[in-house]
This record gives structure tokens, sequence and C-alpha cells, in this order.
């Protein structure tokens, strides 16, 4: 097993598949559904999570007094004794020698990240990208491609998956996209990413909301808004040979307008 879940298994011919947690969260740049800036509250729901792998949107590095003109991606690694990838959405100047102004999403992992890249997503309004990484694993590989799509409309939002489903190709085997598609998982515009992976909740043997008092949403995954959420657009979807033990959706805490998914992947070993 990977992680802190467990030894690993040797690679072979006839292992069974590597277990690989995943969350993902659109952070609000730590901002709360109090208004309040608050990183270490941030840190404490995404260390709950015992991810061996978390994809974050809306983050911020030295972007502004939102969020305290502090770097967060690199303070929640260090928060969580993870390795960290970046990929900037928003990347401006500051004046003078200080350190650029940037926003987008970032990959934390327990797993060695072998590759880390960035790639634009077609369309107006508010800049978007994807950050794609290939993570170890013993006896495997998994790349993640993380992202963040437009809310302006149907149509943009489809380029932009049809352009992410062109970064995975063929010869790349296991993998998932995640991340904040500010769509419903059935909407027409994701059928180019139907077309190459499914969904992982509905995918998932086991899947359920662990805040119980929302009795009249258990197994939705529902994500947003985080209080009183009515809407999965926070999603996970993998390739095929990849599957789900299990799926959920988190309590935020307070510290974010979103809530929490997490998935448990079993990826295939030997690819």
């Amino acid at each position: 097993m990977t992680g802190a879940h467990g030894a690993r298994p040797a690679p072979g011919p006839d292992q069974p598949p590597i277990p690989v947690r995943l969350a993902s969260l659109n952070t609000h740049h730590g901002v709360g559904e109090d208004s309040r800036h608050d990183l270490p509250r941030l840190a404490k729901v995404l260390a709950a999570a015992d991810a061996d792998v978390i994809c974050l949107q809306e983050v911020d590095r030295y972007f502004g007094e939102r969020s305290e003109d502090v770097d967060q991606a690199l303070l929640l690694s260090r928060a969580l004794d993870m390795q960290l990838a970046w990929g900037p959405a928003i990347d401006q100047p500051h004046p003078g020698d200080r350190d650029r102004r940037q926003y987008g999403n970032a990959l934390l992992s327990r797993l060695p990240i072998l590759v880390s890249d960035v790639h634009r997503l077609p369309g107006t309004g508010e800049p978007r990208s994807a950050l794609r990484t290939m993570l170890e694993l013993d006896g495997g590989t998994l790349w993640v491609t993380a992202t963040h799509l437009t809310t302006r409309s149907a149509d943009e939002r489809r380029a932009q998956v049809a352009a992410l489903t062109a970064l995975h190709t063929e010869g790349m085997a296991a993998g998932v996209l995640v991340g904040d598609l500010n769509a419903r998982p059935d909407a027409p515009e994701l059928d180019p990413l139907r077309a190459r992976f499914t969904d992982a909740w509905e995918l998932a043997e086991d899947r359920g909301d662990q805040a119980g008092w929302r009795f009249w949403q258990r197994n939705e995954g529902h994500t947003h808004p985080a209080r009183g959420p009515h809407r999965r657009i926070d999603q996970a979807w993998v390739s095929a040979g990849v599957t789900v033990a299990s799926a959920r959706v988190l309590d935020a805490a307070g510290a974010s307008d979103h809530l929490p998914l997490v998935v448990d992947l079993r990826v295939p070993s030997g690819v």
C-alpha cells in the first residue's frame, strides 16, 4: 500500500492493485465561511483526509491582501510534510524584485513526483490551467491532472475538457483527472471526458457523505456550497483499469466554501 496506509507491495506481474488515497478541495484561497483567511485551519482539514495525494484549486502565492500575501502552496506543503507541484493559472509580475503574483492549482504528494508540467486551457475571462504530474508508486505509476474549469459557459468548458482529455495519451496508462469542474457529472460539455475516463464516484464500491447531519444528501457527493451543499462539481475521473474502493465527502470545518472530496483508488501494478 502507499503513503501512510501500510507496507507497499513489491512489483510483479501478479501483484494486486496499488492503493492510493486522493483528495481534492477548492480552497477559496484559504478564506472560510467566516470570511477569515486561516491557513492553519485549512491545513488541519487537509491533514484529516490522510491522503497520499491532495489536489487544491484557488491557491495563492504572494497574490495580495486577501491571503496575507503569503505563499500558500509552500506553507501547506511544509505543514503537511508533502512534496509540492505548482500550476499557476494567473502569473503576474510584482513591482520591483518581489516574487511573482500567482494563483492556480497545487498538488501535494507523499509519493515521489517524477514529472510536473502546466498547460494553459482555452477560454476567455479568468485564465485557467491544468497541472499534470506523474507520481511514482512501488510497482507502478499514476498520472494526475488537476484543474479548475471556467464558470463562463458550457461551450468554453467543453473546449477545456477536450484539451484536458488530450493531455492523457495512450502511453500514459493509469491516470486520474480531478478538480473543480464547475459542471455536474452528466453535463453535456463533459462528453469528451467520458470517452476516455469514468466518474470515480459512480465506480466507488462504497460512497457517502461523512457529515451525518446531512442525512437527506447522503450518497450524493455534493461539495458546494459548503453550507447546504447541493452541487457535485468537485469530481475525480479515472482511466480504464483504475478501480475505486470508496468515495466520500468530508466536512471542511468552515475552512472553504467547498467540501473536500476523497477517493480511495486502486491502481494496476506494473503500469
